[in-house]
């Protein structure tokens, strides 16, 4: 059902590096991108895949994570993602890089489903060094990385909670820094 699906959809952040991922296994996930809704149709979304421990390991390097946990540099050492998925914006189709941004979201959204259906798990990573991801993965001039998909086998627990009356949605770990916690708002709360 697809609200599992959904609620197995987290942000991960740790991952088990032994669960390797393949070439297949990733173009398996881009593929389904093909088929989902496109502004205007025009489909203007390239992808990189990674997945050997070299480029993994460049362009993790390059990225920022959990931007509301500084403290605790995620992810660990040893619980990087096995895959990343660069989605890019061929500006040759669509030199709009914002009107198109819904489409990214809609990909990423797609990708991470799919692989929550695997038994996988992801996260979205939208701070990232674009200049040097581009020069890395030898984009073309016309293409622009504008969002980073971590994928791998999740080896961390989150847990769903209310937010509080405050309306505090600042996702936050226990002592042990080992759950992670995600405040959500009540539906009452989202319904104008």
């Amino acid at each position: 059902m697809l609200k599992d699906l959904v609620m197995k959809n987290r942000s991960f952040r740790g991952y088990d590096e032994t669960r390797k991922l393949t070439e297949e296994e990733l173009l398996e996930l881009v593929d389904l991108t093909r088929y989902t809704a496109s502004s205007g149709n025009t489909q203007p979304l390239k992808y990189h895949i990674a997945y050997e421990k070299e480029e993994m390991d460049a362009i993790q390097a390059l990225t920022k994570w959990a931007a509301a946990l500084p403290q605790l540099s995620l992810p660990w050492p040893g619980q990087c993602p096995t895959g990343f998925i660069v989605i890019c914006l061929d500006k040759s189709i669509a030199p709009n890089e914002t009107a198109f941004l819904r489409d990214v979201g809609i990909a990423a959204q797609t990708i991470l489903l799919a692989a929550t259906e695997k038994g996988l798990g992801g996260c979205m990573i939208g701070n990232f060094n674009r200049s040097a991801l581009k020069e890395l993965i030898q984009l073309p001039e016309n293409v622009e990385p504008n969002l980073v998909v971590a994928i791998g086998k999740p080896a961390e627990k989150i847990v769903l909670t209310e937010a509080g009356a405050d309306g505090n949605t600042r996702y936050y770990r226990d002592e042990t820094g080992t759950v992670h916690f995600v405040p959500k708002r009540a539906l009452k709360d989202i319904l104008l």
